[in-house]
């Protein structure tokens, strides 16, 4: 840095910062081109400073300053700069208009390579050359930030993928008549630390939500397009990323057309047109602006679409602008994204907002301030009235912006008031109408009990949806309630889940009660979270915990050809766990689980089609493991530990919330049952343990894994429900990914080894391959390649490879797969599961089990 440059530009923030805490004034105004139309979100800053604004979508702006003598400087990618001194007393605030012309480019004399190369791939070559020092000259630095956010909904549907959407969903996102309205809309400030090669936080000094009380949404801050692969707000809008034009291999992926260049404050500025060479590849398109000799970012206006591969949204279109912070560093001081999403009928926009000001380079920062907390809230962030944002907000707000906090807020502020009042407790009682027992066919009962002193809510799952069949039971009807209380003083929450289950064909009635008990503690800027469960009564297990089979799926199966793989027994059980989560990624539980079992046969052997009857098999596994097994008792003392270092958190006031690890989860489990303890017959000791994560290899896909080894240390006395068992699946709809297998049988291959080892491996391409056919590229589908495999012993090993397409209707995941056993081909099959852009992680192959360890 030069002396006097930066003894100029210190004296001067210092002395814009010393008056900015006694009295300031304000600059405003709006920006025009030269036929009088409105430039919306153009940049502001006082001239010398990274002190500056941006203007709203109307093309207000203004500057709160302390008085004196300024250069104001407006930008406009496509535009030239305007600059404007101006004289600020204490006495008024002032209004400067800018009228911007469009940019001339004036089309330099280049020499002209024999092959004819545009000038513009030299100047992105020089930029590429200059990209790695650019993204880390600047060790460590610290700024000021402001965000904006806002989601506009300009249509929405009476109904999405067949559901209708409720009235009290709408009334609550305060919709106008036509369906159209803000539903999110917050303001944050705050300051943002940096330090390489990785080291990050933000502290969130003021945030605002209209119309509630919680945090603005302020993560991540900045895209930076000095990296070879750019992320942009999370993994879920491209997990390969996206290459930035001026990374490492570019000239390869973009073409790039030089549009002419322009002067800006005596350095000339290269306006570049980039172009993505093929489409359905994660790329840009747009201008980039770079600065000549240097090779720096000046300026961007880049978007992405669904055909450069973005996800979920339709449209992206990233503005920033840079900044000198001193003679040698430029930092970002405006970025507006602006996004645009269409599906299934739901049409809304928005714009996230972000300014950037007062940077300060290699500040000294206390010892460990960098720590696993990268988003950090002070107390009281926010507490602070409309007329503190009033009098702080760099960016004007509009007038569909001011209504909506006027209205959201008011609003809020009433029914938090008079939430605990009589009257609104007659009032929301009488919202919700006469209880009407008919309603838990088909849509189950789900009320609140409106209370002054004793809220709670409860509910009954639709008895329909609970209707299942099996041969053991035959027609079974299950009733699921639910009580859920929150104790606000000690930040708890109590669940109890009572169930009845009675068979029509054996007459059995069971019932049974599961009740939970979940405290968060936070104290000293750690969080720990704390789980105790008791549960207890009669009721209906499959032989494998894990319950591989879920009863919808056995249901069909069952009557349409007569297979009924979900094998089950009776048992009288007591359940109590303890569990404690701790914020370095550590979790512990132990349980202790005692099981009266009793067999339970078939009661009944009708199905659809007679000729089916023939392959009824009896309610056991597996002949070969166990024969049908007399009535025993069982007590089972269970230990887990997991452990996922590296973990990130936001940190709330009160509170908080883990934004995951890049690092692989190891976790260790310890089962030991034991003998003579309330009468139990069991005696045996086993072991397992696992690392499941996953690699993103950005452009080259996502590899996920997930490695288990166990086995017996002691099996005096062992039953079938305690083996080790593979789950396996002989349905076509997928079992869950990463965890079983999805040709093996059931029970074939439950043991009680003393060593077995189990992996899971998906590699999915993302796009990789699939990009260039066209079909696949025109509706988003990926490739997916890997294998399953488990060893127990010479006579019980088994693999399964497979190839699939995920995000098929951006909900369904479909493989083809091969087995194989002992080394030989066993057999082919297809299985369809739900894995894509909506449809998450496959729900079909496992049912929640919460008595298992």
């Amino acid at each position: 840095m030069q002396p006097k440059f930066a003894m100029r530009q210190l004296l001067l923030l210092l002395f814009i910062g010393i008056s900015l805490h006694s009295f300031s004034q304000k600059i405003y105004g709006v920006v025009y081109n030269a036929t009088g139309d409105l430039l919306p979100y153009a940049s502001i800053n006082i001239k010398g400073t990274t002190i500056g604004t941006s203007a709203n979508s109307t093309a207000k702006y203004s500057i709160r300053i302390a008085p004196g003598n300024y250069t104001l400087v407006c930008q406009y990618i496509g535009f030239g700069v305007q600059e404007k001194k101006v004289t600020l007393t204490d006495s008024s605030d002032q209004e400067i208009v800018f009228v911007l012309k469009e940019q001339k480019l004036a089309l330099k004399e280049v020499v002209v390579k024999r092959n004819g190369e545009d000038p513009a791939y030299e100047i992105i070559r020089q930029a590429i050359k200059k990209r790695s020092y650019y993204n880390r000259q600047v060790k460590s630095f610290q700024c000021d930030l402001y965000t904006k956010n806002i989601i506009k909904l300009r249509h929405l549907p009476v109904k999405i993928l067949g559901q209708k959407i409720p009235d009290d969903y709408k009334a609550a996102m305060r919709l106008d008549s036509t369906g159209q309205g803000i539903i999110y809309l917050s303001e944050s400030t705050g300051k943002i630390s940096s330090e390489q090669p990785d080291k990050f936080k933000i502290e969130i000094k003021k945030s605002r939500v209209s119309g509630n009380g919680n945090f603005g949404f302020t993560f991540p801050t900045s895209i930076n397009f000095y990296q070879n692969n750019v992320t942009i707000y999370s993994d879920r809008l491209n997990p390969r990323g996206f290459v930035s034009p001026i990374a490492d291999g570019a000239i390869k992926f973009y073409k790039f057309k030089y549009l002419g260049s322009f002067w800006e404050d005596g350095k000339e500025i290269n306006s570049i047109q980039v172009t993505p060479r093929r489409s359905y590849v994660p790329l840009f398109s747009g201008v980039i602006n770079i600065s000549e000799d240097d090779w720096r970012i000046h300026s961007v206006d880049l978007s992405l679409t669904v055909k450069q591969s973005l996800e979920f949204l339709d449209t992206l279109q990233i503005t920033q602008f840079y900044v000198p912070v001193n003679k040698n560093v430029w930092q970002l001081k405006n970025q507006l994204l602006h996004f645009n999403f269409q599906k299934y009928s739901i049409d809304a926009i928005g714009n996230f907002m972000s300014v950037y000001s007062k940077y300060t380079i290699d500040p000294k920062l206390p010892k460990n301030f960098f720590n696993n907390v990268v988003i950090k809230y002070d107390t009281g962030v926010n507490k602070n009235p409309a007329t503190y944002w009033d009098s702080t907000r760099p960016v004007p707000l509009e007038k569909e912006e001011t209504k909506d906090y006027q209205v959201k807020d008011s609003l809020y502020e009433i029914e938090k008031d008079s939430a605990l009042s009589k009257t609104t407790i007659d009032s929301l009682r009488k919202r919700e109408g006469a209880l009407k027992l008919y309603r838990v066919f088909l849509k189950g009962i789900d009320r609140m009990h409106y209370s002054q002193t004793f809220p709670y809510r409860y509910s009954i799952d639709p008895l329909l949806q609970k209707v299942e069949y099996n041969l053991a039971e035959g027609l079974v009807v299950n009733v699921n309630g639910h009580f859920n209380k929150k104790f606000e003083k000690i930040n708890s929450n109590l669940s109890i889940d009572p169930t009845i289950r009675y068979g029509f064909s054996n007459t059995h009635l069971n019932a049974w009660t599961n009740i939970t008990l979940k405290t968060k503690r936070f104290k000293n800027g750690k969080m720990t979270r704390e789980i105790w469960n008791l549960s207890g009564g009669k009721r209906v297990s499959q032989f494998n915990k894990d319950c591989p089979i879920t009863p919808d799926i056995n249901t069909i199966s069952t009557l349409l050809s007569g297979k009924n793989f979900m094998k089950t027994y009776e048992n009288y059980f007591a359940n109590i766990g303890f569990s404690k989560v701790y914020d370095n990624g550590v979790h512990i539980g132990i349980n202790g689980l005692y099981e009266d079992r009793v067999p339970l046969n078939n009661s009944t052997n009708f199905v659809l089609l007679p000729q089916d009857t023939i392959h009824i098999t009896p309610n056991y596994p597996n002949e070969k493991i166990s024969a049908q097994f007399t009535r025993y008792q069982a007590f089972l003392l269970n230990m887990d530990i997991s452990y996922q270092p590296g973990q990130k958190f936001i940190q709330y006031p009160n509170s908080k919330v883990s934004l995951g690890s890049k690092y692989p989860t190891l976790s260790a489990n310890y089962t030991k049952g034991i003998k003579n303890i309330f009468s139990s017959d069991v005696d045996f000791d086993k072991w397992n343990f696992s690392i499941k994560g996953d690699l993103n290899f950005k452009l080259a896909g996502l590899l996920k894994y997930n490695f288990i080894i166990g086995g017996f240390l002691n099996t005096n006395s062992v039953f079938i429900q305690d083996y080790d068992h593979i789950n396996g699946n002989e349905y076509f709809a997928a079992s869950a990914y990463l965890n079983s297998f999805q040709l093996a049988d059931y029970y074939t291959y439950s043991n009680t080894a003393g060593f077995f080892s189990e992996g899971h491996l998906e590699y999915h391409l993302n796009g990789l391959i699939t990009n260039k056919i066209p079909i696949f590229n025109r509706y988003d589908w990926n490739l997916i390649i890997g294998s399953n495999a488990f060893y127990i012993d010479r006579n019980g090993n088994y693999t399964e490879v497979f190839v699939g397409v995920e995000n098929f209707l951006h909900i369904f995941r479909i493989d083809v797969i091969a087995s194989y056993k002992d080394g030989k081909t066993a057999e082919t099959g297809l299985r369809l599961g739900t894995q894509g852009l909506l449809g998450g992680q496959n729900k079909f192959g496992r049912q929640q089990n919460p008595f298992k360890f």
